[in-house]
This record gives structure tokens, C-alpha cells and sequence, in this order.
């Protein structure tokens, strides 16, 4: 018996979509590893080397970007369990969770303009350790920070009149850039690497942050961010 032209075209239509439904499949979905599940951070360094790893990936332009989607945001909506802390600065240029190539729940992130400690952010700070667990508290400094830029400014014009409240930044900044002043190399870049480190001695003086390292349950870092490499150096 002879096959109607129409059903052998329908046939032969089933079998190419079929085949290159396979092919698609083998070559888009099937052959690529799923996210493995992190285990969960007990301590400061293995959070620090989480967020090594991670700046690694972003540096080199190999982010995983791997909890950012509907079912990372649906498990998060229940509970979080971010494993650290991060002081940072507004700068558009440095958002932390891209830098450090994490995604939603893992990091609690306060910024500031140059880091700046007031009630609300160091309360932020002490919030994210001491009520959400985060072994580990990184105060983030980078390179070309533009309120530290301005505060030099201000004290070599040897004022710090500024409109609303930058004036107030301006005056917790002046530390760092006193502490650096006749030092070698880039002033700006001392500067903030001494306002990292003004940062970090005052909030060891928090009745919250100050006996929970004492205690060893977080652990207190500084670091560097480059905008020009992308790059996070950890004092």
C-alpha cells in the first residue's frame, strides 16, 4: 500500500523535530552541572575564602552568578543565612555583592560614603553579626574614593564647610588623612587605607562587635578594592 504523500512529510517532520529537540537539549541543558549546594560557613576563614574565591571569579570576569534566580529568591524569602558582613562605600562604581560574585541572602551590606561610622551603620553592623550570625565583618575601602578625595581637599583648603551633611563626613574622614599626612607613595590611597584601619579600631570599641572577636565567633578584616583590576586585597 502506498504512504499519502502528506503523511510521510508529517513523519519525516515528527522525526526532525524530535531529533534536533534531542540535540538542543544534550548540548543546552543536560551536559552542563547543576549549582552544587555550598556548605554553610562556620567560621571566619571559610567565609573570608568564600569571598576570596568568589572576588577571584569577578576579577577575572568568571562570575557563576549562580544564586540570583526564582528558586535562590524563593528559598531566601523564608529564612536568610548570610555568611558576612561588609562595611562599604556608596560608590556606584563598587557594588559588593557583584565584586565578591555573590548572590541573594549571602552577604549583609551597609554602605556609607569613605565607610563612616554612625549609630545607624555601626547598629547595621552590629545587627548582621551578632543577630544574623555572619562569622566574619570585612570593612571595604577602594581605590579613588571620592569622599575621601573631597576631605583632603578640605583640609589642605583647611575648612570643612559643606552643604546639608557632607560636612559631617568631611569631619570623620580628616582622621585618616592627618594620620597619612608627609607619608610616600599616593595620598589618597594611604588615606583610605588608614580610614580601613580608624574604621576597624573603632568598632573593636562596640560592646557588641569588641567581645564577640575577643570571644573568636567573628572575625574582623580590612581590605582594598581596585577599580582598575577589580581586585580585592585583604590587609
Amino acid at each position: 500500500m502506498t504512504v499519502p504523500a502528506s503523511s510521510r512529510r508529517r513523519f519525516l517532520i515528527t522525526a526532525v523535530s524530535a531529533t534536533l529537540g534531542t540535540t538542543l537539549v544534550t548540548a543546552c541543558g543536560t551536559d552542563r552541572a547543576a549549582p552544587q549546594a555550598e556548605p554553610p560557613i562556620t567560621t571566619g576563614e571559610e567565609a573570608l575564602r568564600r569571598l576570596k574565591e568568589g572576588n577571584e571569579r569577578f576579577a577575572a570576569d568568571h562570575g557563576l552568578h549562580s544564586d540570583e534566580g526564582t528558586e535562590r529568591r524563593v528559598a531566601v524569602s523564608k529564612a536568610q543565612h548570610p555568611f558576612a558582613t561588609v562595611l562599604g562605600c556608596v560608590d556606584s562604581r563598587v557594588p559588593i555583592e557583584l565584586v565578591f560574585d555573590r548572590g541573594l541572602g549571602d552577604l549583609v551590606v551597609v554602605r556609607s560614603a569613605g565607610g563612616v561610622l554612625d549609630q545607624s551603620v555601626t547598629g547595621s553592623l552590629e545587627f548582621g553579626i551578632a543577630e544574623l550570625g555572619t562569622p566574619l565583618l570585612v570593612v571595604l575601602g577602594h581605590q579613588r574614593c571620592g569622599a575621601l578625595d573631597a576631605t583632603i581637599k578640605a583640609v589642605d583648603a583647611k575648612h570643612s564647610e559643606a552643604e546639608g551633611e557632607i560636612g559631617y563626613l568631611v569631619e570623620a574622614l580628616s582622621p585618616a588623612v592627618r594620620q597619612v599626612s608627609g607619608s610616600t607613595g599616593d595620598r589618597l590611597a594611604n588615606a583610605v587605607h588608614a580610614n580601613v584601619g580608624l574604621v576597624l579600631a573603632q568598632l573593636r570599641k562596640s560592646t557588641v562587635i569588641g567581645p564577640l572577636e575577643k570571644a573568636g565567633k567573628v572575625k574582623l578584616v580590612g581590605a582594598y578594592y581596585e577599580l582598575d583590576t577589580g581586585k580585592v586585597l585583604f590587609n
